[in-house]
């Protein structure tokens, strides 16, 4: 909770800082990367850098604490914390780099605003950045404890056991830990982080969710070709991965994290509006792209507990030639007593599905339904407000972003 005297400073220089804090991380990441350029090449994904969305989600994650902090005094927004400490987690973060990102955004901060910055300004927004700061510490290392790890120690290195080619676009690659043994457990949706050393040395992270379920002996990542430019190096990594990782390789990879997962749908209201627990309710998984990958997870987990209430699979793609894990989603939804699959594709659908968008206007979904969404931001915008239309809580959505969260600076 912010002090009374910080909490009056911050709404009044919130609209002022609000409309700065695009220039404000832009500085940011500019200072941090000159002082400590290994961050950039080992840590930051350069794409994102590139293309300035890590800067927008910065951005929102800070004006939106601190709004919370205004709106909400005496709560956090543990969601979205929690979503950045799994994020953290997954790259190895350390407590010590706060006090790095703290000098440095503060300087910003006064390169920007300049005289505006008093130091009863910099005491309130220096509150809430150790507020923020601080809650992120513990709760990525109860995330470390978790996986009995010391902070940021989480690496291990995997050999390649098999490679599939899904589609023209995405390659599968089978896992194992290095020496056998058995892989670290993990929740369907959870995703790892997998670093590779790239031709100019830099040693890039990138994240990927795990298709297998979670008893499989060997782990399943997914892994679409993206492409970049010089400008934006977007799908450095997974173009690595397709062009020069082959069977017997060994891979850096992380242990799994992540927030969406089925315990996070299994919290709701009983008939009379409180609060309650069960095994089971109806369920939506939507996807498009290559956020089918922690669908298949969520699906196979669902099979392997005999899930017996309804559960809707909803997927979008370009062609029914581009949708990969096609036959995987579509086996295991059958599997499941009350499972029933929806297909959209924007051409060549034929009798594989329907030509469109992902619509969900005829879609009965049972009363109490809880929805996982995973794809393109627009796609996932789309079926929130489809979802919130029909009566869907807000508070019932689960979403997973690949790369930076955009949801809030979006909003």
């Amino acid at each position: 909770m912010l002090s009374e005297t910080s909490t009056a400073t911050v709404r009044a220089t919130l609209p002022v800082v609000g409309a700065a804090i695009g220039d404000i991380t832009e500085r940011f990441y500019a200072r941090l990367f000159a002082a400590h350029p290994e961050l950039l090449r080992d840590l930051f994904n350069r794409g994102n850098q590139a293309a300035g969305t890590q800067r927008q989600a910065l951005a929102g994650s800070i004006a939106g604490f601190a709004t919370h902090l205004l709106e909400h005094p005496g709560t956090r927004p543990d969601a979205m914390l929690a979503r950045i400490a799994h994020k953290h987690a997954s790259l190895g973060v350390s407590p010590g780099q706060y006090k790095v990102v703290h000098e440095n955004l503060f300087a910003a901060i006064v390169e920007v605003l300049g005289d505006a910055v008093t130091p009863e300004v910099a005491a309130a927004w220096d509150e809430v950045y150790w507020l923020m700061a601080n809650a992120l510490i513990a709760l990525e290392q109860r995330l470390y404890a978790e996986h009995g790890y010391l902070a940021g120690g989480t690496w291990g290195d995997w050999e390649v056991v098999g490679r599939r080619e899904e589609t023209a676009d995405v390659a599968s690659f089978l896992l194992r830990p290095v020496g056998g043994g058995t892989p670290q457990p993990f929740q369907a949706g959870q995703y790892v982080s997998v670093q590779v050393e790239l031709p100019d040395g830099a040693r890039q992270i990138r994240q990927y969710s795990m298709v297998s379920a979670p008893d499989a002996a060997v782990r399943q990542i997914s892994v679409k070709r993206e492409r970049g430019d010089e400008e934006s190096p977007a799908g450095e990594v997974s173009n690595f991965l397709h062009d020069h990782v082959r069977t017997g390789q060994v891979l850096r990879v992380s242990a799994p994290f992540g927030d969406l997962v089925l315990n996070a749908a299994l919290s709701g209201r009983d008939g009379d509006g409180d609060a309650a627990t069960r095994t089971e309710r109806p369920l939506l998984l939507a996807s498009a792209g290559i956020g089918v990958t922690p669908m298949v997870s969520l699906l196979a987990e669902l099979v392997n507990r005999e899930h017996a209430a309804p559960v809707a699979v909803v997927h979008a793609d370009r062609s029914p030639a581009a949708h990969a894990l096609r036959d995987d989603q579509a086996i295991l939804a059958e599997k499941l007593p009350a499972g029933t699959s929806h297909y959209w594709y924007e051409a060549d659908a034929g009798e594989l599905g329907r030509t469109g968008y992902a619509d969900l206007t005829d879609l009965e979904l049972p009363a109490d339904t809880a929805a996982f969404i995973c794809g393109p931001l627009p796609f996932m915008q789309s079926m929130r407000q489809q979802l919130l239309a029909k009566g869907v809580p807000a508070a019932d959505i689960h979403y997973e972003v690949f790369g930076p969260d955009l949801w809030l600076a979006s909003a």
